[in-house]
């Protein structure tokens, strides 16, 4: 009968009196609390240590994203500028660079700062002129007018400004705001400031602070005459179809421009930010990695201690012909359960905190009467969380994998435990 046990627990691995025997040691007896202490804070770090990495990692992510979303609305994905003479050419040089295959848009600018001043209150100000066609073509702003609207732009001597900026100085759609720029009409007592009023004619709020606080939009022709340019342009925005393609475009666009050009994409002028977001994103995957793997050594500690309390049940089962496998198969599922429920229970939470990010920011910023995510801090208006599919899946995977690791070596520790010693003092 012994042969044919052993014989049938040989040619059926994880056979049900495995699983049997694994659901048992899970469940531990009073004696064996201690036990059942480690494998319950092995399977809250698993589980604390997966979520945490998915919501991290969402987040970080929802941050890229959205900034990405948010420069690139406003600012062109390549930035030409003039080089050796003025871009009084811009209406020419902007309809060539329009024809080039996978060009949106190219917009030309006149930029200039201006302090933005109301009866209450001032603030430093961007003042970019635009055409109304170009404005209306940027859906970051087009799209996300408050107050107000865009319609006549260019015919009268109005602005667009953002939300932040119109609550900080009190003012709203159809007030007007003052402009004062540095650089203005050369008198024989020197340069005087330029100070002029405008109307409000609208008033957008893209989300991300820094933009809703610091530009102000005018007709192209006013900008020109109010920043003393001769008929030319600061630059030209050119928007593409695919930022992510951008370098395959510069060639194309000097080209196109048919004159001596200067060009700088949206990579070089944003790459100290983005690669900080990235440095950023790296450590915080390795630093919440440990705390899997802390969670994984608390597996090992806890199988160790069961294969130390139970090898008298141990040599039991082997004599009555149970095999090495079949023990080592007993130890793994119990220690890999540990592992695969709480990195599942990690990976729903995760999931559900990520898709109620604002909902729960919201609600701990009014039980605690504090801003946890200050606009002015962190640039957007809204905690945003976007979910990569392939990170996930990699993050559960490495749960997976670092809980099964832990196993191997208890579970070998308990194949390889001599019966005839382990019953001696029995």
């Amino acid at each position: 009968m012994d042969e044919t046990m052993t014989e049938t627990v040989q040619t059926a691995p994880f056979a049900p009196f495995e699983w049997m025997l694994s659901a048992r040691y899970l469940r531990a007896r009073r004696k064996e609390g201690f036990i059942s202490v480690i494998a319950g804070f092995s399977f809250l770090g698993i589980m604390l240590g997966v979520a945490t990495l998915i919501i991290v990692m969402a987040v970080m992510n929802g941050f890229r994203k959205e900034l990405l979303d948010k420069i690139l609305g406003l600012n062109g994905h390549i930035l030409v500028q003039p080089l050796e003479s003025p871009l009084t050419d811009w209406k020419d040089v902007a309809d060539r660079i329009s024809q080039v295959q996978g060009i949106r848009l190219a917009a030309p600018v006149v930029d200039g700062q201006a302090l933005a001043s109301s009866p209450w209150n001032a603030s430093g100000v961007l003042v970019r002129g635009i055409r109304s066609d170009d404005l209306n073509n940027l859906t970051s702003i087009a799209k996300n007018i408050k107050q107000g609207s865009l319609k006549g732009f260019d015919d009268g001597q109005g602005v667009a400004i953002g939300r932040r900026l119109a609550d900080q100085l009190s003012l709203h759609a159809g007030d007007s705001i003052t402009l004062v720029a540095p650089k203005g009409a050369v008198t024989p007592m020197g340069t005087t400031p330029r100070i002029k009023p405008y109307k409000i004619v609208a008033v957008f709020e893209i989300g991300m602070s820094e933009y809703d606080l610091g530009f102000v939009f005018m007709p192209l022709a006013e900008a020109q005459a109010y920043f003393n340019r001769s008929n030319d342009v600061t630059s030209i925005e050119v928007f593409t179809t695919n930022p992510d393609r951008i370098v395959a475009f510069n060639k194309a666009v000097t080209e196109a421009a048919a004159r001596p050009v200067f060009l700088v994409d949206w990579r070089q002028r944003n790459s100290t930010f983005f690669n900080a977001l990235q440095v950023e994103r790296n450590v915080m995957f390795l630093i919440l990695t440990m705390i899997v793997l802390v969670a994984a050594l608390n597996i090992v500690s806890g199988l160790i201690m069961l294969v130390k309390d139970k090898g008298s049940d141990i040599a039991i089962l082997r004599t009555m012909g149970a095999s090495q496998g079949s023990i080592m198969r007993i130890f793994l599922i119990t220690g890999a359960s540990i592992g695969v429920v709480g990195t599942l229970v990690g990976f729903f939470v995760g999931l559900v905190i990520c898709l109620n990010i604002e909902s729960i920011r919201q609600f701990l910023s009014w039980l605690t009467s504090t801003e946890l995510f200050s606009p002015e801090l962190y640039f957007l208006s809204k905690l945003p969380a976007e979910i990569d599919v392939g990170e996930t899946t990699a993050v559960v995977i490495m749960a997976l994998t670092l809980s099964f690791l832990a196993t191997l070596y208890p579970s070998w520790r308990a194949a390889r435990l001599d019966p005839v010693e382990a019953l001696r003092y029995e």
